[in-house]
């Protein structure tokens, strides 16, 4: 019996993977991956490494998430060292929660490999530091992309009134109406907010406006999208030091 690797593969740059997530990936028996991971990764697997694409995208699931979980342990019961790479941390928002309960249910080894996640590393790369003295003391990070099975919201909107700085991680297609929640408890409309496309990778693009006028200028970009409301946004004049660079 083998070990899964539940592997954070970082936000998208392919210079920000860990040293133990290389290390892993090199010496894999088996790689399964999403397409939020760079591809560029799976080139420094060694030969016969074997490839499982379960990539999946809002409403193209193309390996359901039960299946996927199977998958790993099937493949744990075949060879030594099993990655299971996922974009960004397997643990915000990756599901990876999900995968490790089922290996342990099934009595399988696994370790979990934090990972850079994109909720920090991309406002990073675009200029938006998350915390800053005497203007943001705190963060949150919230999931844009709430599960289909559940009928009301578990997300607490009134709590995100007085908070610094929020991140929503895969609601671009819910911009629009996020926006407005944040309005309806008490956000200002004027607040500053700035919509990241493909963060850390050679393709970002980052659009800024406000609460009230953000969805008419956002047309066009390509997921994965993430964005950040707070007065934080404003730094950007003076601290994107990446776009301009590539």
């Amino acid at each position: 019996m083998g070990k899964v690797y539940l592997t954070g593969a970082g936000p998208g740059d392919i210079e920000l993977m860990t040293i133990k997530a290389y290390r892993l990936v090199q010496c894999a028996d088996a790689i399964v991956y999403d397409r939020l991971a760079n591809p560029a990764i799976l080139d420094l697997a060694s030969k016969g490494c074997e490839f499982v694409n379960v990539g999946k995208e809002d409403g193209n699931h193309l390996v359901p998430q039960e299946e996927i979980n199977e998958i790993l342990y099937q493949l744990s019961q075949k060879y030594e060292c099993v990655v299971r790479l996922k974009g960004g941390d397997p643990f915000v928002f990756g599901r990876g929660g999900e995968e490790a309960l089922h290996l342990y249910e099934k009595g399988a080894k696994f370790e979990i490999v934090p990972g850079i996640s994109s909720s920090i590393a991309a406002p990073a790369y675009a200029g938006i530091p998350v915390t800053q003295r005497n203007m943001a003391v705190s963060f949150k990070v919230v999931t844009g992309h709430e599960s289909a099975h559940k009928k009301v919201s578990q997300i607490d909107w009134e709590c995100m009134k007085n908070e610094n700085t929020l991140i929503f991680l895969m609601g671009f297609h819910k911009l629009k109406q996020i926006c407005s929640n944040l309005i309806k408890v008490g956000k200002d409309p004027a607040t500053p907010i700035a919509v990241i496309s493909k963060g850390t990778t050679k393709d970002q693009k980052c659009i800024t406006g406000t609460l009230e006028d953000i969805y008419g200028k956002v047309g066009g970009l390509e997921s994965p999208v993430m964005f950040v409301v707070g007065e934080v946004v404003n730094l950007r004049e003076q601290l994107q030091w990446f776009e301009g660079t590539k």
